[in-house]
């Protein structure tokens, strides 16, 4: 039907109707959780006022909600969940950030969580659970009704960032002998079908998947066509063990709504959709940035102990790392002496390797996350840097070593610190390449540990270059 045969009146009604609800719209989207907003319901909780609350919370999001337990301190939070008890629906824990969600549900009865559990898709179920202790993970899963149980127990079973426990196991999957019209009829009277699905998955007698069908396809074409004629055969399947950063890849890759997750015997498990998978991009870069700053999880919600722990551990190494660069300056103490410009000089090297490697590593370690650099094209890019370096090294050492023959009247001291530039600077575009790749090879995460040897190898090279051109040109008798 198209728009020019509808009733002008009735879309005239139908437009008034709709103006209310996208003004209301808008103006929740302007005013929600702005600081003076957040602070009335701070002072309400203070105050005990616990119906001021409700009535300032009640007309929020859920992930608004979420959000509003962030934005206040950990103390006020199981106040503001008391107060809002009827609005804690499974919605809200859904979005709720990790740590947060976690001091919630350890203080609520295990009852309470199974029938939030319950009410959750698989994947936020398994995702609230996870975290708790193991004693209070089992009183939770045992006041679940037995189906529920087996569900969430099964994708605990899978590795921690896995499809297993990524994915959902509300799917529509139905036997390859049904026509076009067997699966509408079909879906209109299945009561106990996903809430949310865009494609209906085929599956032989032994559940292994065979295609998919689009709900588009389905609706367009005639009642009497066997799926198996209109079926997509091509199908990008997820094994159950594939850790959740090969899964985004995938479908960043593919561009996948939903894909099959299969077991090791090829049999339908579960389903990974796309707002999953944006969330899993999201966590995953975010988390390679921050490993190579060595802060850890960088979450502001984390406890400070865990971070501590986190962070404490990379500055020791750096520490270790800073010690090498301190042992070679030390082994040039006399012509540091003799001419004090080096001094001042040194670290000027260092660093300008040092901001060399971390713009090399970081390409690098997003090129290794994502598939771009593998071994098949790992000497293509390592040339590449090194051209890249090269180009840097000069430019940089140019102007650095005009400004420091100018500035101290001495050509030499030019020559020798525009040189070290462009020795560090080179070594900085290998080892921002090798380092990565070679941890990576031997199977650790390059996001982690990359940064400490890219800046010990810059640091003691940076020095170490300058100060040994400096006496070896007889810059310093």
């Amino acid at each position: 039907m198209t728009v020019d045969k509808l009733d002008p009146d009735l879309l005239e009604s139908a437009a008034l109707a709709a103006e209310p609800a996208v003004e209301s719209e808008s103006l929740d989207a302007e005013n929600t959780l702005k600081p003076e907003f957040v602070r009335r319901v701070r002072d309400s909780l203070e105050a005990g006022e616990n119906d001021a609350v409700y009535g300032l919370v009640e007309g929020l999001h859920p992930a608004d909600i979420a959000d509003l337990f962030e934005l206040l301190d950990a103390d006020e939070r199981p106040a503001l969940a008391a107060a809002i008890s009827d609005l804690m629906g499974s919605e809200v824990y859904a979005e709720l950030n990790d740590y947060v969600r976690e001091d919630i549900v350890e203080q609520l009865p295990a009852e309470t969580v199974a029938d939030i559990a319950e009410q959750l898709d698989t994947d936020d179920a398994v995702a609230m659970l996870e975290d708790l202790d193991e004693e209070d993970q089992q009183a939770v899963l045992a006041e679940m009704e037995p189906e529920d149980r087996a569900v969430i127990e099964a994708a605990l079973s899978y590795p921690e960032e896995s499809a297993g426990r990524l994915m959902s196991r509300d799917f529509v999957a139905v036997p390859e002998h049904m026509t076009v019209g067997d699966l509408i009829d079909f879906l209109r009277e299945g009561r106990d079908l996903a809430n949310e699905f865009w494609e209906v998955f085929i599956v032989d007698a032994r559940f292994h998947p065979l295609g998919t069908c689009a709900l588009s396809w389905i609706l367009r074409t005639p009642r009497h066509i066997a799926l198996t004629d209109v079926m997509q055969r091509d199908q990008t399947l997820i094994p159950v063990t594939m850790d959740q950063e090969e899964v985004a890849l995938r479908f960043q890759k593919y561009a996948l709504i939903s894909a099959a997750v299969v077991d090791a015997d090829g049999r339908l498990v579960g389903q990974i959709t796309v707002d999953d998978v944006v969330h899993i991009i999201q966590e995953e870069a975010g988390e390679d940035v921050l490993l190579l700053s060595g802060a850890g999880e960088g979450d502001i919600n984390e406890p400070i102990r865990a971070s501590y722990v986190a962070r404490v551990r990379w500055l020791i190494a750096n520490l270790a790392t800073a010690l090498l660069g301190a042992t070679i300056i030390s082994n040039f103490g006399g012509a540091i002496e003799k001419l004090v410009a080096l001094a001042a000089l040194s670290p000027m090297v260092a660093s300008i390797g040092g901001n060399a490697g971390t713009q090399t590593m970081a390409v690098a370690v997003r090129a290794l996350a994502t598939n771009q650099l593998t071994r098949s094209n790992t000497r293509r890019i390592l040339w590449r840097e090194l051209r890249v370096a090269v180009l840097n090294g000069v430019t940089v050492a140019t102007l650095i070593g005009v400004a420091t023959g100018l500035v101290f009247a001495n050509p030499l001291l030019g020559a020798v610190i525009g040189t070290a530039v462009i020795v560090n600077i080179i070594t900085a575009g290998l080892a921002g390449v090798l380092v990565p790749v070679t941890l990576d090879r031997l199977g650790q995460d390059p996001a982690v540990a990359s940064s400490v040897f890219v800046t010990m190898i810059t640091d003691s090279m940076g020095f170490f270059a300058f100060l040994g051109l400096a006496v070896a040109s007889g810059l310093v008798g």
